[in-house]
């Protein structure tokens, strides 16, 4: 039986963390006026904001296509996927922050974390499955 590296581990349970905590942040961003300056900053701020997630998401969906494009093991493939989910997840918080609304910034937040959370799930149950 092969072991894993503890760095493998602790790297699944890092990812499970913050995928976690942005859906929990998500949760409480619909609760509370404290992440109100965050969401609904002033226009120009939100447009700096929205030009950096719209170039982070156009940066992960390339990088996405090529990892896609240059694979063909299973995890690697789940590890694509997961890069392209990151991009929507950008671009939904992109959108967010040019229209001036909190709703697609959240959405962002969702896409994001629940993506990380699921994917994480699944690689940890293929590398079980070795």
């Amino acid at each position: 039986m092969r072991t894993r590296p503890v760095g493998i581990q602790a790297g699944a349970a890092i990812a499970l963390a913050v995928g976690a905590s942005c859906v929990l942040l998500a949760a409480v961003a619909g609760r509370t006026d404290v992440l109100d300056a965050v969401l609904t900053p002033p226009r120009p701020v939100g447009w700096m904001l929205g030009l950096a997630c719209g170039l982070a998401g156009l940066w992960l969906l390339l990088r996405g296509a090529d990892r896609v494009a240059g694979t063909s093991r299973p995890a690697d493939l789940i590890r694509a996927i997961r890069v392209c989910f990151l991009a929507v997840a950008a671009f939904a918080a992109s959108a967010g922050w040019f229209l001036g609304s909190p709703v697609p910034i959240v959405a962002g937040l969702i896409i994001g974390g629940v993506d990380v959370l699921e994917t994480t799930f699944l690689l940890t149950v293929t590398a079980a499955r070795r």
